[in-house]
């Protein structure tokens, strides 16, 4: 048996991996309250899209593989399967987007709450067991099944809790508190699943297959990253919640009192039409 390490580069990696969930989920709940403020269409589309990549991209996938670069097993280099690695990248963003909308729109709020979080809360332990099965190494991998229920649970908590926060929070200070909160949540999912692993290794020395983590995990995160950075200055340059519902109310406002005139301009216009006709008819008599 392979003795396992989790923290091999130290603390900076859990604490980096920390920070990245922390900064996915507040980008993602700010993307979320744009979309919250804007009755349908491209552009509250738009802003799902967006909270579900940081969410699920940078909040969930980036920081299982940030977390990841501290993880190494005895006598056995590592290696990833490069489709597997991807594919758990795109189950991670559609499961959030899945749960977004779910939770997001229709009736019985809280019956959505709850579907959207264990469907959400499934497909990111998934996505979770999915980037552990891209590892090879001389040798194979064994899950305790009690640390990977309490993984799923937990996954599954966090995944409702993350939903109801991205529909409910509003303001930079309850934001940020969320982003913390969120990132426990996907943080302790993450290590409650990697404390289920255990490893066998083979005598044989064969050369292992896939990419090295500094070959191919760190670009994919590199390019997820720019993603985040745009992202926040999309973020930044919009207008708040606030901003687009006080926008809404002043055109909707405006749009009655147009209405308003118009119809005041016809009821005018009829009356003139009628005395008009009212003398015409004097005239021919």
């Amino acid at each position: 048996m392979g003795h396992i390490h989790h923290f091999s580069s130290g603390p900076l990696t859990p604490l980096l991996a920390y920070g990245m969930s922390c900064l996915g989920a507040a980008l993602g709940l700010l993307c979320t309250s744009r979309a919250r403020a804007l009755p349908g269409g491209p552009s509250r589309w738009a802003w799902f899209t967006l909270a579900a990549i940081s969410i699920g991209g940078t909040g969930i996938w980036v920081m299982h593989f940030v977390g990841m670069f501290g993880f190494s097993i005895e006598g056995t280099p590592v290696r990833y399967d490069v489709p597997r690695t991807v594919a758990s990248l795109l189950v991670a963003v559609a499961v959030v987007a899945a749960g977004l909308v779910t939770a997001a729109t229709g009736a019985a709020r809280w019956t959505r709450l709850v579907i959207g979080g264990v469907l959400t809360g499934a497909g990111v332990a998934g996505m979770h067991y999915l980037g552990m099965s891209a590892m090879n190494l001389r040798g194979s991998l064994r899950y305790d099944t009690v640390f990977v229920a309490a993984s799923v649970v937990i996954a599954i908590v966090a995944a409702t809790a993350a939903l109801w926060f991205a529909l409910n929070v509003r303001g930079p200070v309850a934001t940020a508190g969320a982003a913390l909160v969120m990132g426990i949540a996907v943080c302790g999912m993450h290590y409650t699943g990697m404390a289920a692993l255990s490893a066998d290794l083979s005598s044989a020395v064969e050369s292992v297959p896939g990419a090295a983590t500094s070959s191919f995990i760190a670009p994919l995160i590199t390019g997820i990253s720019l993603f985040t950075v745009v992202t926040l200055f999309i973020v930044a340059l919009s207008p708040t919640e606030d901003e687009i519902r006080e926008d809404a109310d002043f055109n909707a406002r405006l749009a009655a009192l147009s209405d308003g005139r118009n119809a005041q301009a016809r009821d005018a216009q009829g009356g003139r039409d009628a005395r008009h006709r009212n003398t015409r008819g004097g005239v021919a008599r």
